[in-house]
């Protein structure tokens, strides 16, 4: 292609948005911050309100979470009548504090409104982002920054996360936190002799470790802990260390996670320690848990799906990282990436969110690459940028069959969004070699917005099958009963108990029946296949009912259709 049709390929208007931004960003770090969270609130907020609860993870945190509220009791954490001691309090805590507030200023059913119990999660990603363009400018300029930061904010996993309300958004804050407060420390060493920092980088570094802590447990211990053993066998010294003040630090550490310790201790006895550390996080290492193992190298196969579209560059940018290895900056960025990297491919028990902390190293490692401009030239390389176009045709035809056999629906809605989001991957990939990776990047990433909106904002929360429990929970609202309860036979998702309320019952077919014969304003929700077994037993005990509606449904947690009766007491015989 010529000088001057290059040019004019600049001007086309896929993704010139986002380029144009991106140039914006460059111009100032109030700029970079502005643009970084105007990106972040396109890219994740799609969907964010209207997608139901969604199975299982989701479900169970904010139930545990309601529970709490319900119950005033923040130390002990529970699911019904059930511990749930996997993970530590602070996520709850988190959440509690939203839906509390979110009370307190009138929003009405703030409990079961599952968007609020998502808000630590989207915080906790767009801090992320912004933590991710902080550390960077340790390693790049702020060009390369503002870069590696929009690879986190594009990445198909954090933007998965961003909408869950779970722990891994906000652990990644933390982790994002701590290693960006450790990179200035560890850097500084090497090119100011051995002055000490002041306080802010000792307090972000203990503190950060603090939350992560209370957020998932000792997960962040591993990723900074061996990252700072790496670096220490590697240098044949550990005295930078000294910079960051442990002794204070690790008493303010212990400061801020011990007294909730303490608590659940004084409750439960070593019950929680046996149930997180022995039976969540130790059986993970040997042992596959929920059908969830597999072999080393599933987490290198994942991650070209799971950070999409920079990883379509990672390839290309590996030759230039491997020629600075063992200068300062990629030293370190390694150090955090690979030992843990390994560690999570040796664990038995898979999950694709295991590895998030560690893509910030990976961003940043790529955006100093395309900064320098020594990307490879290989073609079987360069070829793999075709993917930024059949990612988007995929993910389309995908979504819309998906539509259509769960919901009948052909997704009208969405194709536009899906449209512009090929045509955008078309140009990133065309284009790649006269504009360069960084703008043909800002087409990748204009695509993974545009699909963001077509599939969380179209889409997903238009599947209605998908999420049965909404109905399910609606026939109890809409009924005349003060407080009706229900019972489930067949169907056993926490959705149900967050929406229905801490008091659903799972049980059986034949439970569901006695249950019904207890009293008024109760509901009997009998999956197809134990219709027969309910009838049976209903006719036993002389039961009298009353018939709902029929829900037709899709379970996405076991990935079956399913049709769930409901039945209703018609008082005792």
């Amino acid at each position: 292609m010529s000088t001057t049709s290059s040019a004019a390929s600049r001007s086309y208007w896929p993704g010139k948005g986002f380029t144009a931004l991106f140039d914006y960003a460059a111009g100032s770090n109030r700029r970079a911050a502005a643009a970084l969270v105007l990106v972040s609130l396109l890219a994740f907020l799609p969907g964010f309100f209207q997608i139901p609860p969604v199975d299982r993870d989701e479900a169970f945190f904010a139930q545990a979470t309601k529970q709490m509220m319900e119950t005033g009791d923040y130390v002990d954490i529970r699911y019904q009548g059930d511990v749930r001691y996997r993970k530590p309090v602070g996520i709850y805590w988190l959440q509690a504090a939203v839906v509390n507030t979110a009370s307190a200023l009138g929003v009405p059913n703030a409990r079961t409104t599952i968007w609020l119990y998502r808000m630590p999660s989207l915080i906790g990603a767009i801090g992320a982002v912004l933590l991710t363009y902080w550390c960077a400018l340790a390693f790049v300029s702020r060009r390369g920054a503002v870069l590696a930061a929009l690879m986190m904010t594009a990445s198909t996993l954090l933007g998965a996360e961003a909408r869950l309300a779970k722990t891994d958004a906000v652990l990644l804050f933390t982790v994002v936190a701590a290693m960006g407060a450790l990179a200035r420390v560890y850097l500084s060493q090497r090119r100011e002799g051995r002055a000490r920092p002041g306080l802010a980088l000792p307090a972000i570094f203990w503190t950060a470790l603090a939350v992560g802590i209370l957020v998932k447990g000792p997960l962040i211990l591993m990723v900074v802990g061996l990252a700072a053993a790496t670096l220490a066998i590697v240098d044949r010294s550990a005295r930078w260390l000294l910079a960051l003040r442990p002794l204070p630090g690790i008493a303010w550490l212990i400061l801020l996670v011990l007294p909730w310790f303490i608590a659940i201790f004084a409750r439960v006895g070593s019950q929680f320690l046996v149930a997180s550390v022995g039976e969540d996080m130790l059986a993970k290492v040997a042992s596959s848990q929920e059908a969830h193992g597999a072999p080393p190298g599933l987490y290198v196969l994942l991650f070209f799906a799971t950070f999409f579209p920079a990883s379509m560059l990672a390839g290309l940018a590996a030759p230039a990282v491997w020629a600075v290895r063992r200068e300062p900056a990629a030293r370190f960025l390694l150090a955090w990436l690979v030992p843990s990297w390994i560690v999570f491919e040796l664990v038995v028990t898979k999950l694709p969110n295991y590895v998030l902390p560690l893509y910030p190293a990976i961003a940043i490692l790529i955006a100093g690459a395309v900064g320098s401009k020594v990307l490879s030239q290989r073609i079987w390389l360069v070829r793999g940028i075709m993917w930024w176009f059949l990612v988007p045709v995929i993910v389309s035809i995908v979504a819309v069959i998906g539509a259509i056999v769960i919901d009948r629906d052909l997704a009208l809605l969405a194709w536009p969004f899906f449209a512009l989001a090929i045509v955008c991957g078309l140009f990133a990939w065309q284009l790649y070699v006269d504009d360069g990776a960084e703008r043909t990047f800002m087409r990748a990433t204009g695509a993974s917005v545009l699909m963001a909106f077509g599939m969380y904002g179209v889409v997903v929360p238009s599947l209605e099958p998908a999420f049965p429990s909404v109905e399910l929970a609606q026939v109890l609202h809409d009924s005349d009963c003060e407080h009706p309860v229900a019972a489930s036979a067949g169907y056993e998702e926490p959705s149900l108990v967050f929406l229905a309320g801490t008091t659903t019952r799972f049980t059986d077919a034949n439970g569901a029946a006695d249950f019904l014969r207890q009293g008024s304003c109760r509901f009997a929700f009998i999956e197809a296949r134990q219709e027969r077994a309910f009838a049976l037993r209903a006719e036993a005990i002389g039961l009298r009912y009353d018939r709902g509606p029929r829900i037709e449904g899709f379970n996405i947690s076991i990935g079956r259709p399913m049709t769930i009766a409901v039945f209703e007491s018609a008082g005792a015989p």
